[in-house]
């Protein structure tokens, strides 16, 4: 059984963030920011809206996408590293906004490479892993939906340059289902180096380090990341992970048509991209206009390529994320060109 992208949905708020007003609280220019990132603009989300709100924006569009309604969704898994709230799960308010009674709904996070490690899980849900009985019929597979949605303005500290001018808001959604044969995803390679999990972090607001009068004073519920070290972590597991998956399932890098990347930082994929072997693949950037959005970038990025037309019937792709944990996920998929257009 193939299952596949049926439909695809993003969101951003509506308030652009502009490289001059992030610069000015950064202590750091336009220029500097360009040149450093690739990145122009980024949105932000209103004081009215948290991470559920912007993934409801998302799953809707995906929804019609698909041709199905909330109430025929199975799960619904979110990824996401700035939930709503600590408890519950963004997942289940999610799943009261849109209406979808049946769906079992939680939580993944794995930071930046979240969406990739939620839509693993998800397609692992809807895969059949039981024979069933004499005389009786295979499960039907049912639907999920894939959320990846993040708002990081909330938890970046806004004169820390190394963070402030990297991040924005914004939501992006799949709809997986059955796929016709020679469709859907192939498969995925999900890796985590817990030795580096200090890398990326937010130190406090858990039960090591809850919440108090200190540690709101001393900073420690902001997003820390050492850049630096971020980079050549990504400069050298991504070939390894990309190499690693393609070779699991017998796929010559000459045959990935589109590649689309966590959109980190704009000149580090440019600068990473020529040694990732895709001589034939279009690399897909929206890092210049929506910022690192974290677990929603792959899916932002990969929702603006098929509104544009990018992607053909059976062209295959190659979705690569990373991020904090230290973590690494890659997936390829058949474009299905018979579905997504809802």
């Amino acid at each position: 059984m193939n299952i596949g992208v049926l439909g695809t949905g993003s969101y951003l708020p509506a308030d652009t963030v502009s490289n001059s007003l992030v610069g000015e609280r950064a202590g750091v220019t336009d220029e500097w920011i360009v040149r450093k990132t690739g990145i122009r603009s980024r949105r932000y989300a209103a004081e009215t809206e948290a991470t559920s709100d912007l993934a409801v924006a998302a799953a809707e569009p995906a929804l019609r996408a698909a041709g199905i309604t909330a109430e025929q969704l199975s799960w619904i898994v979110v990824a996401t590293s700035t939930p709503d709230h600590p408890q519950p799960a963004t997942a289940c308010l999610v799943q009261h906004r849109l209406g979808a009674r049946h769906a079992a709904a939680f939580d993944v996070n794995s930071v930046c490479s979240g969406f990739v490690f939620a839509l693993e899980t998800a397609a692992r849900l809807l895969s059949p892993t039981r024979v069933p009985g004499p005389g009786s019929m295979p499960p039907a597979p049912g639907y999920a939906l894939v959320i990846g949605a993040d708002v990081y303005s909330r938890i970046i500290d806004r004169a820390d340059r190394r963070t402030a001018v990297l991040f924005g808001d914004g939501a992006g959604a799949v709809v997986l289902g059955r796929a016709r044969p020679g469709r859907g995803l192939i498969g995925s390679r999900l890796a985590s180096h817990g030795e580096l999990h200090e890398l990326i972090r937010v130190e406090a607001g858990g039960s090591r380090l809850p919440a108090s009068e200190k540690t709101v004073a001393d900073g420690a519920h902001w997003f820390q990341m050492r850049g630096r070290a971020v980079s050549e972590f990504v400069a050298r597991e991504l070939p390894l992970a990309i190499d690693a998956l393609l070779d699991q399932y017998g796929v010559a890098p000459a045959q990935v048509d589109h590649f689309v990347p966590h959109q980190a930082n704009g000149v580090m994929l440019r600068d990473a991209f020529p040694g990732l072997g895709l001589d034939r693949a279009r690399m897909h950037l929206t890092v210049a206009e929506h910022g690192n959005t974290s677990a929603a970038s792959i899916p932002l990025a990969l929702d603006t390529a098929c509104r544009d037309g990018a992607f053909r019937d059976g062209e295959l792709l190659l979705l690569a994320g990373f991020g904090g944990g230290m973590s690494v996920a890659s997936a390829l998929l058949h474009w299905d060109g018979d579905a997504n257009r809802g």
